[in-house]
């Protein structure tokens, strides 16, 4: 089944002390997840209760509807870059527009199964984007850490290195203030979980600073004083402007986001399953997220996924079905009801220096140092997807990334496929006693005068193709018969099969003949379907070498004896073979 929501498969057999347990596991999670939902609704361009907002319906329907026991949904630190650009180019209603596209383009992935082909996104690419993602969340908070006003009044620029520019020019007018609240900030995440287990130090520090604040009367930025309309409850739904401008517009942004929702909610359900023995419903999941992707932008929320972080707390507090995921959500909503008007009071600074640490435990900065021992394919992927993200755009980056981890992955494949020639001179000096490509029923076996023999092992498609095809024109002469043997051949595709019908016909000028043998059933299967096998005739393709050495014997022989026949009469006019 497609989608069935692990919500009525882990119902049966609830029991109260299950309840209790996710009670508790929702209450702490909602706590942790509280501040950080309003520092990536800030760090993405956009008033703080949007984020809340996302964490509530969109937490909720993520752990109704999903396919993970443990998944807890919201807004994600992999989302902010994008978010940020969209509403810097599209405004505030792009951004809603570009969420409702990738919901229904998750859904899509879903209901065509793509659950389980996301998983194959190369590694090299995911630590790349993630580790430029979490560099650029730290340039953007580096003002706010600061407590930098730019001279100039212009708002920070959307270049990664502008950002610099503009942060190094005004870098002598630093609040003090700010500063100290933010490297409080950060103290306060490190230091409190380790005194307090169960208690989370943003949570903390947002309480001290924001006293502090108040108490002091400091001179610092708050989120009031940069966002004047703060939401304290949920807003009743509004349907976008869609137009087809805006959606062809939104059509790449969409689908980065898409992706970075599949592969940030896969990975974190694939983990949890690690950790709780489950095993989580991939197409549900992407369901699951589509659907809330959809339903948020009638309500001005920001985009949400599976975080990895709020869910491995969800386990470690005793969360283990999706109730704790939907208390996690309400709890939000409660306190959205009675603490928002205090939301304003908060520092910016202290924002920033829980963004900050969002971004070092983001940024996997020692599997970023380990890709580079890799094998030098992985690190050239790794590297291109970690500057183009930063320089250009994510989008461009997955793109180019995904294109070129394919192009060196069938670059490696090419160069594992090997290709054997071997003829009855050469017959003798196998290597019986190595491990080769042949059998030793093969090896054992003597190949007639004039048949060469070509032994594949590995897919022949387009990277193969043409190297078979230097080899052929390179290769042997005084040949009347060519085997190509291929029981290690899984597959062949349509430039491998054009490849064969060239080979064929020009085989058949040659006067040489060919013969397959060892065909699989799939690749017999594409042979047919190209049309190729009724070119070459049955007669000519066997499942196995020794039928096929012995009908190379027979076409050899025949030749053989034709060029005697016709030396005979060369030599004798009146020559007569009563054989012939």
């Amino acid at each position: 089944m497609i989608f069935y929501p692990k919500t009525f498969s882990s119902l049966r057999g609830y029991d109260r002390k299950q309840f209790f347990a996710d009670l508790n596991a929702g209450i702490i999670v909602g706590i942790v997840a509280l501040p950080i939902a309003l520092a990536y609704a800030i760090a993405s361009g956009v008033s703080p209760d949007r984020g809340l907002i996302a964490a509530i319906i969109g937490g909720f329907l993520i752990s109704f509807l999903g396919g993970s026991r443990v998944q807890i949904g919201g807004p994600a630190a992999a989302f902010i870059v994008v978010i940020h650009s969209i509403v810097e180019q599209h405004g505030l209603d792009g951004l809603l527009i570009a969420t409702f596209m990738a919901g229904v383009i998750l859904i899509v992935m879903g209901l065509f199964r793509m659950g389980t082909i996301i998983r194959f996104i190369p590694y090299p690419i995911v630590i790349g984007f993630m580790s430029a993602i979490a560099l650029s969340i730290f340039t953007t908070q580096l003002n706010d850490f600061f407590g930098i006003i730019p001279a100039d009044g212009k708002a920070m620029p959307s270049g990664f290195f502008d950002k610099w520019a503009q942060f190094f020019r005004n870098i002598n007018s630093f609040n003090v203030y700010s500063v100290a609240i933010g490297t409080g900030t950060i103290l306060s995440i490190i230091y409190v979980p380790r005194i307090v287990r169960k208690l989370p130090g943003s949570l903390v520090a947002i309480v001290l600073s924001t006293l502090a604040v108040i108490i002091f009367d400091l001179d610092v930025s708050t989120i009031g004083s940069k966002y004047e309309a703060i939401a304290t409850r949920i807003p009743s739904p509004e349907i976008p402007a869609f137009s087809y401008e805006k959606i062809s517009l939104l059509i790449q942004p969409a689908f980065t986001l898409a992706f970075l929702g599949a592969v940030e909610s896969l990975l974190s359900a694939m983990v949890a399953d690690g950790v709780v023995g489950g095993n989580h419903r991939s197409n549900t999941e992407l369901i699951s997220q589509g659907a809330a992707n959809i339903v948020l932008p009638f309500f001005g929320g920001i985009p949400v996924a599976g975080q990895i972080a709020k869910t491995m707390t969800n386990i470690r507090s005793g969360g283990r079905t999706p109730v704790s995921g939907m208390i996690h959500s309400i709890f939000m909503l409660i306190v959205m009801l009675i603490f928002m008007q205090y939301v304003s009071l908060i520092p910016m600074a202290c924002m920033a220096g829980i963004l900050i640490t969002v971004a070092y435990k983001m940024s996997e900065w020692h599997t970023f140092k380990g890709f580079l021992k890799y094998p030098k394919s992985d690190g050239a992927v790794l590297l291109t997807t970690f500057f183009l993200t930063l320089i250009f755009d994510l989008a461009i980056a997955i793109q180019v990334g995904i294109l070129l981890a394919m192009v060196l992955f069938l670059k490696r494949v090419a160069e594992t496929t090997n290709i054997e020639v071997f003829k009855a001179q050469n017959d003798k000096s196998r290597d019986t006693d190595s491990e080769t490509m042949f059998d030793k029923h093969f090896q054992n076996m003597e190949i007639p005068e004039g048949v060469d023999i070509y032994e594949f092992k590995g897919p022949y498609f387009f990277g193969v193709a043409h190297r078979f095809d230097e080899i052929v024109r390179e290769g042997l002469k005084d040949t009347t018969v060519r085997i190509l043997r291929m029981r290690r051949v899984p597959f062949i595709d349509s430039t491998g099969l054009k490849n064969l019908e060239n080979l064929y016909e020009r085989f058949k000028e040659e006067k040489i003949h060919l013969i397959f043998s060892g065909v699989n059933p799939t690749a017999l299967e594409d042979l047919k379907k190209s049309g190729l096998y009724s070119k070459i005739g049955h007669e000519n393709i066997f499942d196995d070498i020794v039928p096929a050495l012995k009908r190379a014997k027979e076409i050899a022989d025949q030749k053989k004896e034709k060029e005697r026949i016709k030396k005979k009469r060369s030599n004798n006019p009146d020559f007569y073979d009563t054989e012939s």
